[in-house]
């Protein structure tokens, strides 16, 4: 099994997975409103499943989605990372986070942190992020990025789902844009 690096910025601490992180995953699809972009309210089994099904794909892949932690709080506040599970388009960044942690510049912080990753680290030449086309927030964690709407695509993982692909800038052009911006 490839273990989850632990990656870090200013105020974050991407890492692997440990069972009492279940509780942001639980709070993410517990709330309807919040979840609506991202398949709907889930049982605390099904947040659960997701969970194993995160550290799964580190143990395939050798990247996968990383819980999200507030290095103030020390609490996991939602998730950002490399995922591309079977039935996928290609590379993706993806990132959530609770509700009580949104508006503060963390999905930014911890996905530019991801990407940046992706890039060096796993020497990704490219990567898109899926986005409900009514996701106005996540949207905006893309462009802050450098990423652009480059069409449509259906996806046909466990769920079947339409969502716009948000392009991420090259490797060269995303690390000149994001120097020292990082927190």
């Amino acid at each position: 099994m490839t273990a989850f690096p632990t990656l870090e910025t200013e105020r974050l601490v991407l890492r692997g997975w440990r069972e009492k992180d279940l509780k942001a995953i639980v709070e993410v699809f517990s709330d309807a409103q919040h979840a609506r972009y991202i398949g709907g309210k889930l049982s605390e089994e099904t947040c659960w499943r997701m969970m194993a099904k995160f550290i799964g794909h580190q143990a395939l892949r050798g990247f996968s989605l990383y819980a999200v932690e507030e290095k103030k709080s020390n609490i996991c506040i939602g998730w950002a990372g490399p995922w591309c599970p079977k039935g996928w388009p290609e590379n993706e960044i993806g990132y959530t986070l609770v509700p009580s942690a949104t508006g503060q510049g963390y999905a930014r912080e911890a996905a530019g942190r991801a990407l940046q990753h992706a890039y060096n680290d796993l020497g990704w030449t490219t990567a898109i992020s899926l986005i409900d086309s009514h996701n106005e927030g996540s949207k905006t964690v893309a462009r802050s990025l450098g990423a652009i709407h480059d069409g449509d695509a259906t996806v046909h993982g466990e769920e079947r789902f339409d969502a716009q692909v948000w392009r991420h800038l090259p490797p060269d052009a995303f690390r000149k844009r994001m120097e020292g911006s990082l927190h």
